[in-house]
């Protein structure tokens, strides 16, 4: 035994099999000159020590010119951009500080091919003092194919545009470029006339192929003087660099100029469009993109209301006050539909004759929640509801949660053959004019115990009077589920006694501008003695509002009016699970 491992030695010193360092250290470096990825060393000033093939084929240099002894060469030389530079050095410092790093960056060597690279750097001490490994590893396809993924999701679909998305992150940068280079930038909100005609008569494949149409003729009208965007629905942007409010309002005038030209045809259908602007200046007294893409869109409704195909350009006035304030309103509608900040409220409709059966009659009334738990007026938001047609979510909102306040309560009342409840509920314009909301509705019935012979929808005079066929149609298919209707605001002004033929109504609610004089004013006591005649020959019961006094219910009561409804009858409550009591 003690011959054969001497013979193993000697076998192995005869064989010149290698016993010093030099052998690791060779093989070392065939290790790391046959990897795939860069290996480097660098030293605390950020320049190479060591440099594998990988590394030094990437940055186009031989190992020696990049670690020659008094010539080594910086990393920052081969990093291009400044940005690159700062994050380099950035994260050097933490890893000579003895943090493990790892991030991306891309890489610009004079010699070499521009990459994306993912460095991990580690610190190691030697006798010499701290020095730096760090893996490079090439993640240009990789990157590229996420940077192409980012791009997609900054496109809209139909139109191939910039979608709102990538809108704000470039109105982000030109925002911050106002502020910090002190110079003038400009934005163009635009929306287009009836393309709601067209999508309501042709359909939906008219509509797409008109935001199509729509999208090359700005394109071609802007050129390369802006970015045009598609912000959602036919509401579109153009972002305007180094452009001066005068510059831009001129580029508006040649996209109205080649509206004017411009004729949608669909199936042998020609429309005549044309388009609303807003122009707002970026500068350096912009807030920020959200202020900004407000002023536009301010200048927008400007133009709006003064007709088709008007540009407007934002100012500090009072009139751009105003319609800001309208504007921040429906960003808090819309925030409370997301968050639940409403709250329903009830107040009780009262019987002034005898009554054949017991009866639970009340409206649902809306109140917002703000932030702060303050309960606000509708009057405060319902203007800017109407305004930005945001009524239809609204209505929805309501019926949901009332139908679910009180699902257990005419459960309830199902069984009690002596008790007549009439919940009250307020419908808008814009659920009357939506062709959705009768499947809505029924969804509705069907999700919870709802008896549609319990609920009554009141529906303002004004709103029954402006397409009277439509709203009849409306409420003879809600009839024939059960569902009940009050007039509301009726003799508010434009009431005609001859249309009510054509509405099949249940009740007609007083306005309560008429109510409120009664007692003082014989032409109104006339007035609402007329009202409630041609309501029996009818068969229409009458309810009158804003009741509140004695005095005024006791008047009234002597004319005939059915119901009275009034903080001298019920303050309203709050809107309890099961409903009121």
């Amino acid at each position: 035994m003690i011959d054969s491992v001497s013979d193993q030695k000697d076998h192995g010193a005869r064989s010149g099999q290698p016993q010093d360092a030099e052998f690791y250290l060779g093989l070392m470096r065939a290790y790391l000159d046959s990897a795939n990825d860069g290996i480097c060393v660098l030293c605390d000033e950020q320049k190479f020590l060591v440099a594998n093939r990988t590394m030094a084929e990437w940055l186009g240099e031989s190992e020696e010119a990049l670690t020659a002894h008094n010539r080594r060469v910086p990393v920052a030389d081969f990093l291009g951009p400044e940005s690159s530079q700062q994050t380099f050095g950035i994260r050097f410092q933490e890893a000579i500080g003895g943090k493990m790093v790892r991030f991306e960056c891309p890489i610009h060597p004079p010699k070499g091919h521009p990459r994306w690279v993912e460095i991990s750097m580690n610190r190691v001490g030697v006798e010499n003092g701290d020095m730096v490994i760090a893996v490079v590893r090439d993640v240009t396809e990789q990157k590229m194919a996420q940077l192409r993924m980012e791009q997609q999701n900054l496109r809209d679909d139909l139109t191939g545009l910039t979608n709102r998305r990538g809108f704000m992150n470039q109105l982000e940068q030109l925002v911050q470029s106002g502020v910090r280079d002190k110079c003038s930038h400009a934005l163009l909100c635009l929306d287009l006339d009836q393309f709601k005609l067209v999508n309501d008569t042709c359909g939906h494949s008219a509509g797409d192929e008109l935001l199509r149409q729509v999208a090359i003729l700005l394109k071609q009208t802007v050129g390369g003087k802006g970015a045009v965007c598609r912000l959602g629905g036919d509401e579109f942007a153009v972002l305007l660099g180094d452009c001066g409010s005068a510059e831009a309002m001129q580029i508006a005038a040649l996209i109205q100029q080649a509206f004017a030209g411009f004729n949608f045809t669909w199936q042998g259908r020609e429309f005549d469009l044309a388009a609303c602007i807003g122009v707002a200046p970026i500068d350096d007294a912009a807030k920020d993109s959200l202020t900004a893409l407000m002023q536009a869109d301010a200048a927008c409704y400007a133009a709006k209301e003064k007709g088709r195909n008007q540009v407007v350009l934002y100012t500090d006035s009072g009139k751009f006050t105003k319609i800001r304030a309208e504007m921040d309103w429906a960003s808090r509608i819309s925030r409370s539909l997301e968050q639940n900040r409403f709250a329903l409220y009830f107040q009780n409709i009262v019987p002034l004759g005898e009554q054949s059966r017991n009866e639970m009659h009340h409206e649902i009334l809306l109140r917002m929640v703000d932030a702060a738990g303050q309960v606000v007026a509708p009057a405060k938001f319902m203007p800017a509801a109407i305004k930005y047609n945001l009524m239809t979510a609204i209505d929805r909102w309501v019926i949901r949660h009332v139908f679910a306040a009180k699902d257990t309560q005419w459960k309830a009342l199902a069984r009690q053959a002596d008790v007549a409840e009439f919940t009250a509920v307020n419908l808008s314009g814009a659920s009357l004019n939506d062709d959705s909301f009768f499947d809505f509705l029924q969804e509705q019935i069907r999700a919870y115990n709802v008896p549609p012979s319990a609920v009554c929808f009141e529906i303002t005079e004004s709103i029954a009077v402006n397409d009277l066929e439509r709203v009849a149609g409306f409420m003879a298919e809600l009839k024939k589920l059960g569902f009940s209707f009050a007039l509301d605001d009726f003799g508010s002004g434009v009431s005609s006694f001859s249309y009510l033929k054509a509405l099949p109504v249940d009740f007609i609610k007083i306005d309560g501008g008429l109510v409120r004089e009664i007692a003082h004013s014989a032409l109104d006591r006339r007035i609402i003695e007329s009202i409630v005649f041609v309501a029996r020959e009818m068969g229409v019961k009458t309810i009158a509002e804003y009741v509140e006094s004695q005095e005024i219910r006791d008047c009234l009561k002597g004319i005939g009016v059915d119901y009275v409804q009034g903080y001298a009858i019920h303050c309203p409550e709050p809107l309890a699970v099961g409903g009121p009591p």
